[in-house]
């Protein structure tokens, strides 16, 4: 037995995902970084061991009706815990936020903006005091009601509804109406009501045309509909709906994405008439701090607020104390430039996380484990001094941070280190080293020791001479203001500057059809796909391939086994009692509804029948639970099936399962997993290649495999942009862009461009002290 005051979170047997009974001792009450390269395990072993057996030890604390309406992540593979305080968990994967998530809704910092105007405002002679959820947009008390507290209102015109005047609606005059049958529908539903649907549109009257587009009125009558030749059809029922009122009901409930992107065509977006965008009402807006409105002080930058708050009076001076604390941590990790009406979806991941991390802060809490995921994601060199403080200050008030970090300059600044490897997948799993971070040095098989303590120069490449450039701008957007941006052809750009400087909008306005881009690319972190159905083999169209393999069998031949037959997403093949899902939910009395493996098919997704057909001895459901190095073995004289395993294995991916979930991919997975489905293409002339923060959530060691292909890319006659904070990226790019000198209102300016050498002595520049030292072989580098 151990002590009750044993000082070690310790770990025996641990099984999850690829950890091969792993036995680990981490101590309490320090920051311990767990680390190895991309698919070794280490986020098993912290979020799927750790923190999972402290949620699941919490939830058998919970009443059992209060269990069913908490998420849960399930019962880890470990033989036992000991030692675990309960934990909070912060990663980077986030929920489904909406337009009124925001900075402000995140942090809290929106509930002490409102009670300092509804406590301590300036109200207009007479007005009547007003409760704090009169100064939300997202409550009924608050929100305007024309717009309903969004701050736009989508309107639409006859010119945008009816693009060519001189057709008839038989010939589609309205082209926002829906096709085939609906589409016909209304047309014949407009003729039985007595209209026009052969003179073109610019003759009929403009009281029918206005009519038949804007009215609110869902008129019924009996359609006798024209018979087509041998087909009988009968009278019906038939509702008319405007064209606008169509629009507008697809754009607002409509789940189709395509259906809703349609639908926006056709509408204009205009600030709200009502409230001039502020989203709030009349009386809500009346009411002034220091002369401003709460719509005015939450447009603001965080570093602009604190000036602006009055300090008279207790009520006001004991609130404008709290929102001035609750302000600081946020500034401090570097996101000042954010204002509390930014909406959460235009946040990235690690900005995301940042804003929960800086919300921990004021929590008070004490005991705990905090287990974050790449908290320096996003991070510039410069900001990452900073986020290290609040980790330290999370530690100093008596937590345990377990932090899953690739950044070099974390894992310097930590106390331990729990290196976990030696591979990924199959080939990882191993717990090469536990214990303070110098011990790792004398680690042989541990790739973060290679990077960690070997330091040296940048290897000189000699920069590639430009081919000719593409111009963007002059760019008034964010925090741009009439930029104008010279990217190199034929070449390797890095931009770079600190968070919120301005980056990603400079490099969103390349667009296809600028002189010099032929042929524009983007590689996006957003995800492969939402369900469990999509899955790498299905993104890169290697499932294609597979079952039509599978097809060819002298078995699948014998029985009339067609290609649809090896699909788990359509009926014939695919177990119906989880239709091809491989997991069930069972629902418990008083108890949440769980997942777990198909009673029938064992999670394999397949019918009996289907997965008696093999090839090579390995049924469909066997083959597509290969890795992707099994893989490229298996299927190696099997051409199609070749090409884009070797292109998954170039960008690093060669540790995940061909029937991997898109849902179990993280955002640098998934970013590559497009990378390697574009590289297996034939090449198709010159191809600007863009890349927004390509190196998040990778390794050192994975980087390096990562920069082959793209500077490949370039040898062989493309073009590429990469947004990066990583040093050792931007040392080896032949041109920088290096945007700031600060972030929001502080930055928008390109503050140096040239090659690498150049931009590292540019002294206004915030990247240049972090660029000169990865080029001397320095601390620098992640």
């Amino acid at each position: 037995m151990h002590s009750p005051h044993d000082p070690y979170v310790r770990v025996r047997d641990a099984r999850e995902h690829n950890l091969k009974g792993v036995d680990v001792d981490v101590p309490r009450d320090v920051v311990a970084v767990f680390t190895g390269v991309s698919g070794s395990g280490k986020s098993s072993l912290a979020f799927g061991t750790l923190y999972a057996e402290a949620q699941r030890r919490y939830f058998e604390s919970v009443a059992p009706y209060a269990r069913r309406l908490i998420h849960q992540v399930g019962a880890p593979k470990v033989g036992e815990v000991t030692g675990l305080p309960p934990a909070v968990s912060l990663q980077q994967r986030r929920a489904t936020p909406t337009s009124r998530s925001s900075v402000g809704t995140v942090t809290n910092l929106s509930n002490s903006l409102r009670m300092l105007f509804s406590r301590a405002g300036d109200y207009p002679p007479g007005a009547q005091r007003l409760d704090s959820d009169a100064f939300s947009p997202n409550t009924a008390a608050g929100a305007c009601p024309e717009c309903h507290g969004l701050g736009r209102v989508h309107r639409t015109t006859e010119e945008l509804l009816v693009p060519d005047p001189s057709l008839s609606i038989r010939d589609g005059a309205i082209a926002a109406w829906p096709g085939a049958w609906q589409g016909k529908n209304l047309r014949d539903v407009l003729d039985a009501l007595g209209y026009d649907v052969d003179r073109p549109w610019r003759e009929l009257p403009a009281e029918a045309r206005e009519w038949i587009l804007f009215t609110d009125e869902q008129p019924v009558v009996t359609v006798h509909p024209v018979r087509d030749a041998g087909r009988i059809q009968r009278p019906y029922q038939g509702t008319y709906m405007s064209a606008r009122r169509y629009v507008m009901k697809t754009f607002a409930d409509s789940r189709s994405a395509t259906l809703r992107a349609k639908a926006e065509r056709f509408l204009t977006s205009a600030p709200c008439p009502v409230c001039g965008g502020a989203r709030l009402r009349a009386e809500a807006l009346a009411v002034t701090v220091g002369g401003r409105t709460v719509a005015e002080l939450a447009a603001l930058p965080l570093t602009e607020l604190p000036a602006l708050l009055p300090t008279g009076g207790v009520t006001a001076g004991v609130l404008t104390e709290d929102l001035t604390s609750r302000i600081a941590p946020v500034v401090e990790l570097g996101l000042g430039y954010l204002s509390l009406d930014r909406p959460t979806p235009t946040l990235s991941a690690g900005e995301l996380q940042r804003l929960r991390l800086a919300t921990q802060l004021r929590s008070g809490l004490f005991g705990v484990v905090y287990v974050l995921d790449e908290p320096s994601a996003g991070l510039h060199p410069a900001d990452t001094e900073a986020l290290l403080t609040v980790l330290e200050r999370l530690k100093t008030a008596g937590n345990s941070v377990f932090v899953v970090e690739h950044h070099l300059g974390v894992m310097r600044g930590a106390d331990w280190i729990v290196d976990v490897g030696p591979l990924a997948g199959e080939h990882g799993g191993r717990v090469l080293y536990s214990g303070p971070v110098d011990g790792l040095a004398g680690v042989a098989e541990s790739a973060t020791a290679r990077h960690l303590f070997h330091r040296s120069p940048a290897p000189v490449r000699e920069v590639r001479a430009p081919r000719g450039t593409v111009t963007v701008g002059p760019v008034t957007r964010h925090n741009l203001r009439g930029v104008t941006a010279r990217f190199p052809l034929g070449v390797l750009t890095a931009v770079t500057g600190v968070s919120g400087s301005g980056k990603s909008t400079l490099v969103g306005e390349i667009a296809e059809g600028l002189p010099g881009v032929d042929r524009l690319v983007s590689v996006d972190q957003r995800p492969i796909g939402r369900t469990p159905r999509s899955n790498l083999a299905t993104y890169t169209g290697l499932f294609d391939v597979v079952r039509k393999v599978f097809a060819a069998t002298g078995q699948a031949r014998e029985r009339g086994y067609g290609v649809g037959r090896f699909s788990f997403n359509v009926p014939g093949g695919r177990c119906e009692t989880c239709q091809g899902e491989g997991f069930v939910s069972v629902e418990l009395l008083f108890l949440p509804s769980t997942y777990a493996p198909c009673p029938d098919c064992g999670g394999a997704r397949y019918n009996p029948e289907t997965l008696e057909v093999t090839y090579r001895g390995r049924n469909i459901a066997e083959v597509l639970d290969l890795t992707v190095e099994g893989a490229a073995e298996f299927f190696a004289d099997t051409p199609a099936a070749a090409r884009s395993l070797a292109a998954l294995l170039d960008v690093g991916l060669g540790y995940l399962r061909l029937g991997q979930p898109a849902t179990e991919l993280s955002g640098g997975e998934a970013q590559r997993i497009k990378l390697a489905s574009e590289l297996q293409r034939g090449r198709r002339g010159h191809t600007l290649y863009l890349l927004d923060e390509p190196t998040t959530g990778l390794h050192p060691a994975d980087v390096e495999v990562l920069m082959r292909q793209l500077h490949g890319l370039v040898d062989a006659g493309h073009t590429v942009v990469v947004v990066e904070h990583d040093m050792s990226v931007v040392a080896g790019a032949d041109h920088v862009i290096d945007l700031g000198p600060g972030g929001g209102d502080a930055g928008g300016l390109i503050v140096a461009a040239g090659p690498p050498v150049e931009v590292a002595g540019v002294g206004a520049s915030a990247t240049a002290p972090y660029l000169a030292r990865a080029l001397d072989g320095g601390t620098g580098r992640r």
